[in-house]
C-alpha cells in the first residue's frame, strides 16, 4: 500500500478549496505533519480569516498530534496555483451542486490522474457531483466535522473510487491527529449527520405535537445523554434557516419523514426566529453577546 506520508504528504502540498469555517480547519489539520497546504478563495478577506485562524492555531495543534510538526498553509491566487503539483484537493466551497458540479470537473482536467479529489460536502454524495469527471476512480466525500475540537472525518465512496485509496486516505488522516469513519454504502447525510437528524427531527416532533416544550426536552436529553446542550439549544446556535434547509433536502430523498418538523421550522422563519444570529429562536439570546 501506499504510503502518503512518505511519497506523497511530504513532498506534495495539498490544496483545500474555500476558506470558509471548515475549509480553514482543514487546512490546518493537514499541516499538523510539516508539509505545505495551499488555501484558495475568490474572497480576500475569508483567505485572510483563515490564514490568521491557522497561524494561531497550529502552534498548539500540531504538537498535541503523535510526530506533529507545525506545516506551512499558504494562500493561492488562482484555483489553477493552488492544484499546481497537489497530491490532495478537498472541495470546501459552498453547498450549491451546480458550483461543485463545475468545480469538479475542471479539477479532474487541471490535475494528474492520481490526485485525490475529495468533497467535504454534507449534502451532496459525490456521486452527484462527478458528471463532468472522467477519473472517478479518485474522488470520494471527505466529510469534516469541526476540527480541531470535532476530529472526526467520514470516508464514501463516489462509487467508483478505488478502495485502496480510500484506505491510505483513512490512515494518513490518522496520521494528521484525525479519526476517520468509513460509510459501508452511499448514504445521504453519511453517518453521524443522519443520526444526529433523526434526533432533531423527533425532538421537533415532540415539540410540534404539544408533548413538552423546548426547554423541558433540552433538560431530559443533558441529563440523560450528559450532553452541556440539547438539540434545541444547537438547533438554535446551527441557526433555524439551515436547519430547515437540511431537513427539506431529507425529506426530497426520503418522502416519508413527518411534515410537522418542517411546518414548526417555517412558522419560526417567518417570525424571524432564526435562533442566535437573530436573538431569538427557541431561546431568547442577547444579540451583544451572540
Amino acid at each position: 500500500m501506499t504510503d502518503f506520508l512518505k511519497t506523497k504528504a511530504s513532498k506534495q502540498p495539498a490544496a483545500v478549496l474555500g476558506a470558509g469555517t471548515l475549509g480553514s480547519r482543514i487546512a490546518l489539520m493537514l499541516a499538523t505533519r510539516g508539509g505545505e497546504v495551499r488555501i484558495f478563495d475568490r474572497q480576500e478577506e475569508a483567505t485572510r480569516k483563515a490564514l490568521a485562524f491557522v497561524e494561531k492555531h497550529l502552534p498548539e495543534v500540531a504538537p498535541s498530534i503523535e510526530g506533529g510538526t507545525p506545516g506551512h498553509v499558504k494562500a493561492a491566487s488562482t484555483l489553477e496555483k493552488a492544484v499546481d503539483g497537489a497530491w490532495l484537493v478537498i472541495e470546501a466551497l459552498p453547498e450549491k451542486l451546480e458550483l461543485k458540479t463545475d468545480i469538479f470537473g475542471q479539477l479532474d482536467q487541471l490535475t494528474a490522474e492520481d490526485v485525490i479529489l475529495a468533497t467535504n460536502s454534507s449534502s451532496f454524495p459525490s456521486s452527484q457531483i462527478v458528471g463532468k469527471v472522467k477519473h472517478r476512480n479518485r474522488v470520494l466525500n471527505t466529510h469534516f466535522m469541526m476540527p480541531p475540537e470535532k476530529r472526526v472525518v467520514e470516508l464514501m465512496s463516489c462509487g467508483s473510487t478505488d478502495q485502496g485509496l480510500i484506505e491510505d486516505l483513512a490512515r494518513y488522516f490518522k496520521e494528521v491527529g484525525l479519526s476517520p469513519y468509513v460509510a459501508q454504502k452511499e448514504s445521504v447525510g453519511f453517518i453521524e449527520n443522519r443520526i444526529w437528524a433523526a434526533i432533531k427531527r423527533e425532538s421537533l416532533c415532540v415539540a410540534a405535537e404539544g408533548v413538552s416544550d423546548p426547554e423541558t426536552i433540552d433538560r431530559i436529553y443533558c441529563e440523560t445523554q450528559g450532553t452541556p446542550a440539547g438539540p434545541f439549544r444547537l438547533m438554535d446556535q446551527v441557526g433555524l434557516d439551515i436547519v430547515l434547509q437540511i431537513e427539506e433536502h431529507y425529506a426530497q430523498v426520503f418522502p416519508e419523514l413527518p411534515e410537522a418538523p418542517r411546518t414548526l421550522l417555517r412558522k419560526m422563519i417567518a417570525e424571524n426566529r432564526l435562533g442566535v444570529k437573530t436573538g431569538r429562536g427557541f431561546y431568547t439570546y442577547d444579540e451583544k453577546k451572540s
